[in-house]
């Protein structure tokens, strides 16, 4: 009988399509339950769910999410449901019943409970690390997409049975779906006509437009790039007004409109970081291992990022691009002119990046790793449950001996 992976994720469940194509490929059946990206799934032919919750910080919202879950796995009824990103990971073990349904956590990145350092997210690193310590009790194996989320959470007791480290586990990059995207698409010259940005050198941020992913580093970095080198523009692809309130106000973005371009979320990003002359991800965020990274590395584009986790895995300093503080736009704008002045030690250091994320960050490669990693959980179950048949078993037969031999007795020996 084939085995049943659910997965479970939230509004860009469509960017692990992918994924969930190569797992089906294995020899699994799939099924997605997410809170966005449905259409994509239906054209693939893969069982959708919707499940609906709040991205945010909402105890009531979260409880009612968790009793939905337990519907979804009830109707469902699958051998293994993986979650991906922290609410999903949290909600699938508090969800989970059924004693025979094998549970799987996927940490991509510690987020921004663990990366702000804003009173809120101090008090709700507290409740969200008793919530990881339950679910941890509760999961019969950990994906982390890099080393340092696995010993942070070993670090703090939270990893649970089977912590294991998978490169952009449950994501990855398809090089292949990148060059097709390709084909067809605008080309440099069209997407500048587009976008008004003639001859301009471009520093292109493909993210989230939010202050965790460190924006208004930019911004300012961006102002210190304008200041010497004037016709630079910065492109900022990505949602804002969906961000609630870290999103980067539009007073803000005004400040900088002579030199900064948003705009907005686009499906052609393959496209622009083709046309771009830099790629910038000043992120602050304990990232898990961010995909813009992967594409942009795809794309042969000189990248400078921060040195949080993550970013890490992807980019080593100076071999295969530029790695700054976080929260230093004073330093990001250093690097940012460095890529742009030394375009031949850039380059040279870009050429590095396709083949090392081919190697090491490929759907095909993940979806393998997760393949034996089902098959290893799957097979445990089944001779815990051998186990378990033969105990019972023995232990029938046992009972059967002593009943048997307390009657022998009674007849061969009534005074007894």
């Amino acid at each position: 009988m084939t085995a049943h992976i659910l997965f479970i994720a939230g509004a860009d469940a469509d960017l692990r399509l992918p994924f969930v194509r190569a797992v089906r490929d294995h020899g699994f059946r799939v099924s997605m339950a997410a809170s966005g990206g449905g259409a994509a799934f239906d054209r693939a032919g893969i069982e959708f769910v919707q499940f609906p919750f709040d991205r945010f910080i909402s105890p009531l919202s979260d409880w009612r999410a968790i009793r939905r879950l337990r519907n979804i796995l009830s109707q469902l009824r699958p051998d293994i449901a993986q979650g991906f990103d922290t609410k999903p990971c949290l909600m699938l073990p508090l969800a989970a019943r059924d004693p025979d349904l094998l549970v799987i956590r996927t940490i991509c990145g510690r987020g921004w409970v663990y990366s702000s350092r804003s009173p809120a997210a101090m008090c709700a690193r507290l409740a969200y690390r008793a919530l990881h310590g339950i679910a941890a009790r509760r999961t019969n194996a950990t994906v982390f997409q890099n080393r340092s989320d696995r010993a942070f959470f070993e670090g703090h007791g939270i990893a649970g049975a089977q912590g294991v480290v998978i490169p952009a586990g449950g994501g990855g990059i398809d090089p292949e779906s990148f060059e097709q995207a390709l084909q067809g698409a605008p080309t440099a010259a069209a997407l500048r006509a587009e976008l008004g940005l003639g001859s301009a050198e471009v520093v292109i941020t493909v993210s989230r437009i939010t202050r965790q992913k460190g924006v208004p580093a930019l911004l300012r970095a961006a102002e210190l790039v304008h200041r010497q080198r004037p016709k630079v523009r910065f492109l900022l692809a990505g949602p804002r007004e969906s961000e609630g309130p870290l999103a980067i106000s539009e007073a803000d973005l005004a400040a900088h409109e002579s030199y900064v371009i948003a705009i907005g979320p686009r499906t052609d990003v393959p496209a622009l970081l083709r046309m771009a002359d830099v790629f910038a991800f000043p992120t602050e965020y304990s990232e898990g291992v961010p995909r813009v990274l992967l594409e942009a590395a795809l794309a042969s584009l000189p990248i400078i990022t921060t040195s949080m986790p993550g970013c890490l895995e992807v980019i080593e300093d100076g071999i295969t691009g530029r790695v700054v503080p976080p929260r230093s736009p004073e330093k990001l704008a250093e690097q940012i002119l460095a890529a742009l002045v030394h375009r031949d030690k850039s380059a040279a250091m870009a050429a590095r990046l396709p083949e090392r994320v081919r190697t090491n960050f490929s759907v095909a490669g993940g979806a393998e790793r997760h393949a034996a990693l089902y098959r290893a959980l799957l097979a445990d179950r089944s001779n815990s449950r051998a186990a378990t048949a033969t105990k019972t078993g023995l232990d029938a037969s046992a009972d059967l001996a002593r009943s048997f031999g307390s009657s022998a007795r009674s007849v061969s020996d009534p005074d007894e």
